[in-house]
């Protein structure tokens, strides 16, 4: 496997920590690592077909990601693994598989992907083969459900200290009607994935919410959203072991392009953000300092972040 670049950064500890971050840029269809300064870009995949989730299995030394597929409202979506630098190149989930594949999230200690599929109007998961494909939440059927992008599923992430999956629901754009829900990690015994009784609104009515991320140490959950100001444009983040509704988001970042993807990296106390003109942005977990890292990269949406041994 080749070797990657990483930058060596120091925690309050004085311990030394290696860093790469991963990204994907739609409009160029192009899988892409760096070190977290935005230097030593490398190509890991090329002729990707819109994608748009992406994480890294270290130890396994693989990345996978989501395609939306070739042509939109087509039910060609897919995801792909690879590598860590690109070889080994393969479809775990074959297109048309899942509709629109967007957020995808690693849970390796249980050995699974999950992920939601936006014209798919459900949450899924998966071995980290593909093998074993479930849908967890559906949201909708058929035709004229698909066009009510209330029922779109976009980003995910788990909770595996309360065993509980998170996902956002968009929303028509700018409609102010987004949600963030969650639910058990498996369907309640006699219920369905159309049915299920334990899903709870985390959040409603805002502008447009797309990727989550959790920090499961501080247990806080942040979300970008592409939606207009004041409240679109932003990352934001909640606890996450408040009850539903009975908290207010506090608003980080503020002033993206349609803010897409977030990594955290909680013990370097930052986080990454991409957004949709192409910025990737690096801040505090608190917003503050936040920096511009690259400009002008194209369309880009999801973003890991992986420390390398």
């Amino acid at each position: 496997m080749t070797v990657l670049h990483a930058t060596q950064t120091r925690t309050a500890s004085g311990a030394t920590r290696s860093g790469r971050l991963f990204l994907l840029d739609l409009s160029g269809g192009r899988v892409l690592s760096m070190n977290p300064d935005g230097s030593h870009p490398q190509l890991i995949a090329a002729d990707c077909p819109h994608p748009d989730g992406i994480v890294v299995d270290v130890e396994a030394g693989h990345v996978y990601w989501t395609n939306m597929g070739a042509v939109p409202g087509r039910n060609d979506g897919s995801i792909e693994r690879a590598d860590i630098d690109g070889k080994n190149r393969q479809f775990i989930v074959v297109p048309g598989g899942t509709f629109t594949p967007k957020q995808l999230h690693l849970d390796k200690a249980n050995g699974k992907l999950y992920w939601c599929d936006r014209e798919g109007m459900r949450v899924m998961r998966s071995n980290l083969d593909g093998s074993q494909i479930e849908t967890l939440v559906q949201t909708g059927a058929g035709e004229n459900d698909r066009r009510d992008q209330a029922r779109w599923c976009v980003g995910i992430t788990v909770d595996p200290e309360r065993g509980q999956i998170y996902w956002t629901q968009k929303g028509g754009d700018n409609a102010e009607v987004g949600r963030i829900l969650r639910a058990g990690i498996d369907i309640p015994k006699g219920e369905t994935a159309a049915d299920r009784s334990d899903i709870e609104v985390f959040f409603n009515g805002l502008p447009e919410p797309i990727d989550l991320e959790l920090d499961l140490e501080h247990r806080i959950l942040y979300w970008t959203d592409c939606g207009n100001p004041p409240r679109g444009n932003t990352v934001n983040r909640a606890p996450v072991d408040a009850k539903p509704a009975q908290n207010v988001p506090q608003i980080v970042v503020s002033d993206l392009m349609e803010g897409i993807g977030i990594a955290l990296d909680v013990p370097g106390n930052r986080m990454f953000v991409t957004d949709f003109a192409g910025s990737l942005y690096a801040a505090k977990l608190d917003g503050t300092e936040k920096r511009m890292l690259l400009a002008a990269q194209g369309n880009l949406t999801g973003v890991a972040y992986v420390e390398i041994p």
